[in-house]
């Protein structure tokens, strides 16, 4: 018997002819039979459907995946006809998903009611028993409303991001979960605190750093960034102290250390979690005094920097086992910035897709105009365990790809493994798609950890990173 790896596969659904109208649909009534019946009658359109029978179901649904429209009933409880139920779930839905189309359906409809639902913002109305003609008339042309204002929505950014400031840090938030991040640089970005920015792997934090040095008075002065991840232990202190001709076997000539390259200016150290325990008190000491000196020298120098550190772990965790010094932990967390993955800031993927676009298009002389719907849909529906830094590289890989003036879906390569159902033999799969789909399940299942993904897998984090690199995570 084989050895198989299950990994998800498109739905192949309609025939190629069909697919640019293939959208979701959430049908939510409390009757079994009426969501059979709707069912039946949208599916043969070319829809996928999926149903709820209560309002908690219909906004489970909403918040863990991405629909076209919702064809939504009033009432959801025996012997009800106000419409009570379906005018809050209307409102709440309102609140939190946008301009996503709402067509409500009730048996008791009157004037009133419909004048109310359209006031609070439902799409349209739709009276039980409904006329097949009518209704399948106001769904298509209600996604047809949706899909022209998104891509108005994506226009709109793909312009505001080619007039990027002449810093050329683009910094794109414009998701509810991104507004605390936005108020807090805002409110620290001028100041000298040292600020600790969380979150998983590839989010953006180098990014935050450069907008932070940006907004901050020292934004005439350098801004030097140290992977502390990538850093040997034999090398940690030359790194960020320098030395002097003749410290250690190696040393031919004087250096100067990151502490002084970026004095006056802003340090940041990314992963600093990977700091050995043992360089830890000396990291301590040069942002307590501001003070420090060269490997193999007496001399003290001073210097002046802002501290920006990331990590992707939990440092109140490795502070609590012993990994990480707690003195140092609160020298660096003056501020603690975290991060939402792009799972948690969908609204942005269109916005931050159109600026790699833009990007790569202008870099490899492409003339690449934006998205076919299918393509933006695969987009919005990738779960994203590489978050924003493999957005950018699936941007990449697309503009290569890319045979007309739009991307299609197939351009993005986005691997099996997030897109369905099938099952994929190893048989079926090189050696580098094989260790793609591991890397990304172990990352998926530690929620972005590098750590502990990198022990699920049995690897170094230095190895893991390097495997990450490679297949463009």
């Amino acid at each position: 018997m084989s050895t198989r790896i299950e990994v998800e596969a498109q739905n192949p659904g309609p025939p190629a002819a069909a697919r640019e109208r293939r959208s979701r649909l959430l049908v939510a009534d409390d009757q079994p039979f009426i969501l059979e019946a709707l069912t039946l009658l949208l599916r043969p359109e070319g829809y996928v459907v999926e149903t709820a029978r209560s309002p908690a179901a219909v906004l489970e649904c909403l918040e863990n995946h991405d629909y076209d429209a919702l064809l939504m009933d009033l009432n959801y409880t025996r012997d009800t006809t106000s419409g009570t139920e379906g005018l809050q779930l209307l409102d709440t839905v309102r609140q939190r998903f946008g301009q996503l189309p709402v067509v409500l359906m009730t048996a008791w409809a009157n004037v009133d009611l419909a004048v109310d639902a359209m006031r609070r913002g439902a799409s349209d109305f739709v009276q039980k028993p409904w006329e097949n003609t009518r209704l399948l008339s106001v769904v298509k042309t209600q996604i047809e409303l949706y899909h022209a204002h998104r891509r108005t929505q994506f226009l709109e950014a793909e312009n505001r991001l080619l007039r990027a400031d002449a810093s050329g840090v683009t910094f794109i938030a414009t998701a509810a979960s991104m507004r605390p991040v936005i108020e807090l640089m805002e409110r620290i970005g001028p100041s000298d605190a040292n600020v600790l920015v969380t979150g998983e792997h590839g989010t953006g934090k180098e990014v935050v750093a450069q907008t932070l040095h940006r907004l901050s008075h020292r934004a005439g002065r350098p801004l030097v960034a140290v992977n502390t991840g990538a850093l040997p232990e034999g090398t940690f202190e030359s790194e960020l102290f320098g030395h002097v001709k003749g410290a250690f076997t190696d040393a031919r000539a004087d250096r100067i250390g990151r502490f002084e390259l970026a004095s006056g200016g802003t340090l940041f150290l990314d992963e600093i979690a990977n700091i050995p325990l043992r360089q830890q008190s000396k990291l301590l000491r040069v942002l307590e005094t501001g003070e420090m000196e060269r490997v193999g020298s007496s001399a003290t120098r001073r210097v002046d920097v802002r501290m920006i550190s990331a990590t992707n772990a939990d440092l109140r965790e490795e502070t609590a086992s012993g990994r990480f010094r707690e003195d140092l932990f609160f020298r660096l967390n003056t501020v603690e910035i975290r991060l939402p993955s792009l799972r948690e800031r969908r609204d942005d993927i269109p916005a931050l897709a159109a600026h790699f676009l833009s990007q790569y298009s202008a870099r490899y002389r492409r003339v690449i105009d934006g998205f076919e719907t299918s393509a933006l849909q695969q987009l919005l529906s990738h779960t994203w365990p590489g978050n924003v830094r493999e957005l950018d590289h699936t941007m990449e890989r697309a503009v290569l790809m890319a045979r007309g003036a739009r991307i299609a879906a197939a351009d993005l390569g986005l691997h099996a493994a997030q897109r369905g159902g099938a099952s994929m033999t190893l048989d079926d799969m090189s050696l580098e798609a094989v260790e793609a789909v591991l890397v990304r399940k172990a990352l998926a299942r530690t929620g972005g950890n590098v750590s502990h993904a990198a022990e699920a897998l049995g690897l170094s984090r230095g190895a893991l990173y390097r495997r990450m690199e490679k297949h463009g995570l």
